[in-house]
């Protein structure tokens, strides 16, 4: 079933400042539920970009996109917080905001009209974060963490929102190898039994490499290609769009693919 559809999307901004300009354009990209599907490209090809389009958080000069078979602009808030959750790159808050407080914030449009939790909130809030292992940080402030205790927060965050489908802007930032491979194996083990759909940006060719099923790799602003992850993660695409030598050795246990970079 197709859950994400864009459809001749364009997209344009000038920094008038630093006298650049950026064009993206996707003309046709579709992710079916239960996929998951890494976004992959260099600096400034758009692979941000391309994912606050489907979240809503910006919006193109054409094109459409639609979700669930509904436009994307036609959503409520309430009711597109519960389809879509996105995980920035980078959050910082201006408040000091406890870890429990950022994490409950995901439950928003669930709660009644005084912004109570009830008492199934409250659990599904503390079992996220055991899940995410940040029970511990509960009453510290959000500002007092480490960037990667952080990150897991706001990962918690987006998943108490019990969406069908999740955005992620580069998770494993800021995530030392450990808790980047506990955010991956999470993330595979709802899509495997909950059938939630995960798009993620990352830099990392091997973590796409192992746990996506289909990837999109991107080039100046442009979809270079879009397929099975074993065939996109080839020497070949790798030299074309990050002009860097590989070789790809395929995992035994699966058709995830090894990138080896030759400096």
């Amino acid at each position: 079933m197709c859950l994400i559809k864009l459809k001749n999307i364009n997209f344009f901004y000038k920094n008038s400042g630093a006298g650049s300009t950026f064009e993206l354009i996707a003309e046709d990209f579709s992710v079916a539920k239960g996929e998951f599907v890494s976004i992959l490209g260099p600096n400034g090809s758009g692979k941000s970009t391309l994912l606050k389009i489907i979240s809503g958080a910006l919006k193109p000069l054409g094109g459409e996109v639609v979700i669930d078979k509904k436009h994307l602009k036609d959503f409520k808030p309430r009711s597109l917080a519960k389809k879509i959750a996105f995980v920035p790159q980078s959050a910082v808050s201006i408040f000091p905001y406890s870890v429990q407080e950022i994490v409950a914030m995901g439950r928003t449009p669930y709660t009644n009209l005084l912004g109570y939790e009830s008492r199934e909130d409250l659990r599904i809030i503390d079992e996220t974060m055991d899940l995410l292992g940040i029970s511990h940080l509960k009453n510290k402030g959000i500002n007092e963490i480490s960037g990667g205790e952080s990150q897991r927060t706001y990962i918690a965050r987006a998943l108490v929102q019990q969406p069908e489908i999740i955005l992620l802007d580069e998770p494993n930032a800021h995530l030392d190898i450990k808790h980047q491979f506990g955010i991956f194996n999470l993330l595979r083990e709802l899509n495997h039994k909950k059938e939630l759909t995960v798009i993620a940006v990352s830099h990392d060719l091997n973590l796409a490499g192992y746990y996506s099923q289909r990837a999109l790799l991107m080039k100046n602003g442009r979809i270079f290609l879009d397929e099975e992850i074993a065939n996109v993660l080839t020497a070949g695409n790798i030299k074309n769009v990050f002009d860097v030598d590989s070789e790809i050795l395929p995992y035994s246990e699966s058709n995830g693919v090894k990138v080896i970079l030759r400096p």
